[in-house]
């Protein structure tokens, strides 16, 4: 996946598409986790695809929810998946650096441990 510390710095190019393939890594796991949101607050939640989708995204972009859920099960499910949106954040931010870190550490040969 990336170059060994032994091994010279990638190109410019093997290191733009680097780039490319994880931001569309990273994009491939927001979409599904709002696929995942989606599908939830319509099924437990029963609110229409497009009130759905406002909520799920708000709650994948951290800002919280903006319709009422009425069921125990569609309040769980919110709960859930708030918790989950946290961690997709953080998922996804270190898949969208992890070239860009690994490309400073290889620049500056800092090799952490063994």
């Amino acid at each position: 996946m990336f170059e060994h510390s032994r091994q010279p710095i990638a190109k410019p190019t093997t290191f733009l598409r680097r780039l490319v393939r994880y931001s569309l890594l990273a994009a491939a796991i927001i979409l599904c986790s709002l696929a995942l949101g989606v599908l939830g607050y319509h099924t437990l939640g029963e609110m229409s695809w497009i009130d759905s989708l406002l909520n799920a995204s708000m709650i994948l972009g951290g800002m919280g929810p903006t319709g009422e859920l009425h069921s125990n099960a569609a309040k769980l499910f919110a709960s859930l998946y708030a918790l989950f949106s946290g961690m997709v954040l953080l998922v996804s931010v270190g898949v969208l650096v992890a070239p860009i870190v690994h490309r400073f550490l290889h620049h500056f040969h800092l090799d952490i441990g063994d």
